[in-house]
């Protein structure tokens, strides 16, 4: 299932030389409708499209007098406010690049990816404010949504600076045109440092061809996903595509909590939901019953593995399935289990579905560029020849990119192993890294280990994924401690504390496994697969007795 004219019916709005990330996303669309709700506990915030184009414009006016300019880099720390879209809409008025950062993530990790990015201006609050560092030697300004704890003599009020705003809505919106910068989002740093990915203007139609052909969003549906904005997958499924299609979107403030997740879906008359399976399981857990109707009709998950418990209980509970799909920061979604009428299929279980509207995909040998037969296990790659979603090119890095790419350029290597059934669906079989998903979202090894090896008590280490019953998997170290250090609890418990202060307090070890020495190869490199194994075995071995 290529489809290709599916895609091609919304590519063209962006494919316009004169192309304009606030009109696809907020101008073109009737004022008077909803473009986004915010719902806070009891109270709701719905916010027009007329509202976001004024609010935005004077925002983007009152950036323009700091300084922002097209091509600066604009980020935000910040939770899940009426403030933040009006924060990336304002941003692309100006031609500036947006730059999400994850609320969970602490000091180092943060400050890499502002340094790395060369951000200009960061908008945060006062929850987030604290792990911004505090230095004349930054070369950012800090804008400080609602009222602040810390007053730092540097920060600027967003308050004073929407009041001092001009509301002149005759500035032009920048002009990105289809290649021009958009989003700059680092990957999770599964080989090494997190990789900066710098999407386009037209990166963005692959994700709204995902939302309204692999998810099925309608002008009818209440949409709701529960995604983060920090990161790929809730920055585009829950806030650019929904704006750019003129669908609405809703946003719940505050970490996920499966009550009041529950209670936004019957309060708010969800119908369209998405999310990651571990927030499935997690509902699951709390409601493993539910009395009564619900108004959800299409039910989507992504960013780990589909498990098959939480298909029996939608089945039997919401009485829909949930269609799992798959994508990667570097190139959007290619995989789906279609929502679309016209494109919808039997749903393969265990599978992430068939290639999208602007995708074509392919099973390559592990050791060559051979296209392997129905049913063989090999690397999942992207055919760019045929794929007119495609926008990746290069890392910020471009030195980082040749290994995503065969030799003669012609397939883009996800890094997942998998297959294709005789029906076109592709399943996934295993990572061809030691990338970790843990609740939806995808942790390096080599971020974790790079702060381990900076605990005083540690010699070397080693993150990997164990299975998990909740959340899929959960990140796990195992230590190699310096002479004279003594396993303990309680070393184990500091060793915790010390991830969640220096890398975020979402990935942090949840077991600490001390040994003598760490599986190695010949040439000194750790197998974290040897450990996968060992952990997977032991655990079966628990489950058994």
């Amino acid at each position: 299932m290529q489809g290709h004219e599916f895609y091609e019916q919304i590519a063209g709005a962006y494919r316009d030389s004169g192309a304009t990330a606030a009109d696809i996303l907020c101008d073109r669309h009737d004022p008077a409708t909803t473009a986004y709700t915010i719902a806070d506990g009891d109270s709701i915030v719905r916010v027009t499209y007329g509202e976001l184009r004024r609010q935005s414009i004077e925002l983007a006016n009152a950036m323009r007098q700091l300084g922002i300019k097209p091509g600066s880099r604009v980020a935000t720390l910040l939770g899940k406010g009426p403030e933040l879209i009006t924060i990336m809409v304002a941003t692309w008025r100006i031609g500036a690049v947006y730059l999400p950062l994850f609320t969970a993530f602490a000091t180092p990790a943060i400050d890499f990816r502002l340094r790395t990015a060369d951000a200009a201006l960061v908008f945060t609050d006062q929850a987030q404010r604290g792990k911004l560092p505090v230095s004349n030697s930054n070369p950012w300004r800090v804008v400080v949504v609602g009222e602040s704890a810390e007053t730092i003599d540097t920060d600027i009020s967003y308050t004073e600076l929407i009041d001092g705003a001009s509301p002149d809505e005759d500035s032009p919106s920048y002009v990105q045109g289809p290649d021009g910068e958009f989003v700059h989002i680092f990957t999770s740093g599964t080989t090494g440092q997190p990789k900066g990915v710098i999407h386009p203007l037209r990166h963005a139609a692959g994700w709204q061809s995902y939302l309204e052909y692999g998810l099925g969003v309608t002008a009818d549906d209440t949409y709701w996903c529960a995604a983060d904005p920090g990161w790929a997958y809730g920055l585009y499924s829950a806030v650019i595509a929904p704006l750019a299609a003129g669908t609405g979107t809703v946003l719940q403030t505050g970490n996920f909590e499966p009550h009041r997740a529950w209670s936004l879906i019957t309060d708010a008359k969800v119908t369209n939901f998405s999310a990651a399976p571990t927030v499935y399981r997690a509902i699951r857990s709390a409601y493993p019953h539910l009395s009564g109707t619900t108004t959800l009709t299409k039910l989507s998950s992504c960013g780990e593995p589909l498990t098959p418990e939480v298909n029996v209980w939608a089945l039997s509970e919401l009485g829909q399935l949930v269609y799992d799909d798959f994508g990667q920061t570097e190139v959007g979604m290619i995989f789906s289990n279609p929502h679309h009428p016209d494109l919808a299929k039997p749903v393969v279980p265990g599978s992430m579905g068939y290639p999208l509207p602007g995708w074509s995909a392919t099973i390559l040998a592990e050791e060559k560029e051979e296209v392997l037969s129905a049913g063989e296990i090999g690397r999942v790659a992207i055919d760019t020849h045929n794929s007119p979603a495609m926008t990746f090119t290069n890392y910020q890095d471009p030195t980082k990119s040749a290994s995503r790419f065969s030799a003669d350029g012609r397939y883009y290597i996800l890094g997942d192993l998998g297959s294709q059934d005789e029906s076109g669906a592709f399943r996934f079989s295993a990572r061809d890294d030691d990338v970790i998903i843990m609740a939806g979202y995808r942790i390096g090894p080599f971020e974790i280990e790079s702060v381990l090896s900076k605990h005083p008590s540690i010699a070397e280490s080693a993150a990997i994924a164990a299975p998990d019953k909740e959340r899929g998997e959960v990140l796990e170290a195992y230590i190699v401690l310096r002479p004279d250090e003594v396993p303990s609890d309680q070393l184990a418990t500091d060793i915790q504390v010390f991830v969640k202060q220096n890398y975020a307090a979402h990935a942090y070890p949840r077991r600490i496994h001390f040994v003598p020495e760490l599986p190695k190869t010949p040439s000194g490199k750790i197998q974290r697969a040897v450990l996968r194994q060992q952990r997977r075995e032991e655990l079966e071995a628990e489950t058994s007795e």
